[in-house]
């Protein structure tokens, strides 16, 4: 059965088309052109089609299956629904639908033609209340909480940290939300709390991106693991790429490998509590999901992380006494426990070097307070 229109819509188009952001919750930008025309602007094909994405192939780009094509950038769906919108003759070559086994070449327009106008995906001011840190004519930065998502994408269309900003600079004629220009530098997990900037102005944006993509910023995370790590300090090498078979995950490849991007953290111990340690971890690239991927490839996955199987009680005692114990903090602290504590950057126009710090967000300290108390007693 091929699924209906209104299947294809939201869950082929990827998270965000037009990325020039950096963390460890985004790719670097990508070296494929992506093209997505403003709604506004939108008219129909002869056969009544309304185009919701555009790629266009590199120049070095080696022949690949159409369907093979787009699974390594759409990010949010599966290569079984893909192929699916080619038998429905939704995946375009250069103008013309093409099946599956298509072969991108260089050059190639490929594109995602549906048969009613895409969502209007514009950036409108929302009232949502902003945890500022420091402001001035250049910069924002603002302390997010967990659960707030960043940018609007596949599903979280509204009510993200970039609507908030909207408003909150609604009254400044040089912040137009939807200019790629300005705003977001970088970016978080939704359920990542924590430190961010964002450009006012296109010159402070050009100028922290390149920090970014130099790598002499400053950002530090702390995290809540599982286990008792062996060192008190590490470096984590290897190549971070989506899963083979869940694409909601990345998953770690050999550094000398083809396959992915190359990714390092380092990690410190800050406090350990017998079955889960609080670490500190510093980025040396900004890879998605990097500190969660890390973490899980060296056997320690945050706690609570839902998506890396940190979910489950992964070390401790087999009592029920043990079991209530982690529920009750799962229930405490319901998302991975990872916080962007810190961040560091030389101002755009005064070259200052600035840096901020931020307490761990309330429920993620509570849960730490948990484990001490929790700790506390196995020594008496």
């Amino acid at each position: 059965m091929i699924p209906t229109d209104t299947e294809y819509t939201d869950s082929l188009l990827p998270d965000d088309k037009t990325s020039t952001m950096w963390d460890d919750d985004a790719d670097d930008v990508s070296e494929v052109e992506m093209i997505s025309p403003p709604v506004a602007e939108q008219t129909p094909t002869a056969d009544g089609l309304y185009e919701h994405y555009r790629v266009v192939a590199d120049k070095g780009q080696q022949l690949l299956r159409v369907d093979k094509f787009l699974i390594n950038l759409m990010h949010d769906t599966s290569r079984n629904r893909i192929q699916a919108a080619a038998e429905a003759g939704f995946i375009h070559a250069n103008g013309k639908a093409v099946k599956s086994n298509y072969r991108v070449k260089p050059g190639d327009v490929i594109t995602l033609m549906l048969n009613r106008p895409r969502f209007d995906s514009s950036i409108k001011p929302e009232k949502i209340p902003l945890d500022i840190v420091f402001e001035d004519s250049q910069v924002l930065v603002v302390n997010k909480p967990a659960g707030l998502v960043v940018h609007p994408g596949c599903g979280n269309y509204s009510g993200t940290l970039v609507n908030a900003v909207a408003w909150h600079l609604r009254d400044d004629p040089r912040y137009d939300p939807n200019d790629p220009t300005v705003g977001l530098v970088h970016r978080i997990d939704k359920d990542t709390s924590g430190l961010l900037v964002v450009a006012k102005t296109a010159e402070a944006k050009t100028k922290l991106c390149a920090q970014f993509f130099n790598k002499t910023t400053r950002r530090r995370y702390h995290a809540l693991v599982w286990g008792n790590l062996q060192d008190d300090a590490g470096r984590i090498e290897g190549n971070i790429a989506r899963h083979p078979r869940d694409r909601m995950q990345m998953a770690v490849f050999p550094p000398d490998g083809e396959v992915g991007k190359p990714a390092v953290t380092h990690y410190r111990v800050l406090e350990r509590f017998g079955y889960v340690t609080l670490v500190e971890c510093v980025l040396e690239t900004g890879r998605t999901h990097q500190i969660r991927a890390h973490m899980k490839h060296l056997g320690h996955p945050l706690f609570a992380d839902e998506r890396y199987g940190g979910d489950q009680i992964l070390w401790g005692t087999r009592s029920s006494t043990y079991n209530s114990f982690i529920r009750n903090c799962m229930t405490l602290c319901p998302r991975q426990a990872l916080h962007a504590k810190t961040l560091g950057f030389k101002h755009p126009l005064t070259d200052e070097e600035m840096d901020f710090d931020s307490l761990v967000a309330d429920d993620m300290q509570a849960l730490i307070n948990k484990w001490r108390t929790y700790l506390a007693g196995l020594k008496v």
